[in-house]
């Protein structure tokens, strides 16, 4: 793949996951801030990004830590070489399908982990594999080591959970969000592109997940941390159901 075709995949990539994350940009300045925190100190902070896509999150994450070794973790073959391709060397990318059996041991992790961080995909595990994945971070990670999850997190009450919907959907509309492709658009037209034939290909064989955790509500994630062995957890930023969520080892 060449350099010119992924940067114009990850720049419509880009583009429309505006779409689905309120206020995106600053949801990840937030996480940055949670780990720059964390890891204040560290001579060589390892954060993992669970989920990554391209990798976005990861990428700035090397930017704003470049003493970190940053290690981005996804099922997707076509996402992980755009990523590659993109924004280069500065994050190691692993192809692992989270939860799966063995999925730990394809990361090759050296040490105990500084932090885990993850947006927009947590929410596709269900509860009883994301109770797995959290008690596996758990051990995973250092004493006070963090989890930080960016991600559309339900209310307790239905009728909260709609307006902070409509007060996300609000905000889209002021920024004119929503004039960008989505999801479903973005991947019919990357079949339209030669270059990307033998990632779709090699994609069409993977065990991709679909998303089954989407109902859980904050609180839940909440008490599923407590349960896993995270001494604290709670929200630190919020915008509607848009949410970071951090938990403390």
């Amino acid at each position: 793949m060449s350099a010119a075709t992924a940067a114009r995949w990850v720049k419509r990539w880009e583009g429309q996951q505006q779409r689905y994350a309120v206020d995106r940009e600053e949801r990840f300045t937030v996480i940055a801030d949670v780990v720059d925190h964390v890891t204040a100190g560290r001579a060589r902070p390892l954060v993992i990004d669970l989920g990554c896509g391209p990798g976005a999150l990861a990428a700035r994450l090397s930017r704003r830590l470049p003493h970190a070794e940053v290690l981005a973790v996804d099922a997707d073959p076509l996402l992980l070489e755009l990523g590659r391709t993109h924004y280069g060397p500065a994050v190691r990318y692993v192809e692992a399908v989270i939860g799966a059996p063995g999925w730990l041991r394809t990361l090759g992790l050296d040490r105990p982990l500084d932090a885990a961080v993850s947006t927009t995909a947590l929410h596709y595990l269900g509860e009883r594999t994301l109770r797995q994945v959290y008690r596996q971070l758990a051990a995973l990670l250092r004493p006070g080591g963090i989890l930080v999850n960016g991600d559309h997190l339900c209310q307790d009450t239905a009728k909260i959970s709609r307006i902070a919907t409509a007060v996300g959907r609000r905000w889209a509309e002021r920024r004119a969000v929503l004039a960008h492709e989505d999801w479903q658009s973005w991947w019919t037209a990357t079949e339209a592109d030669p270059e990307l034939a033998p990632l779709l290909a090699e994609r069409r064989t993977r065990p991709l997940p679909s998303s089954q955790g989407e109902d859980l509500t904050l609180s839940r994630h909440i008490t599923l941390l407590r349960e896993a062995g995270f001494e604290h957890a709670g929200a630190v930023w919020q915008f509607g159901n848009s949410h970071v969520l951090v938990a403390v080892r």
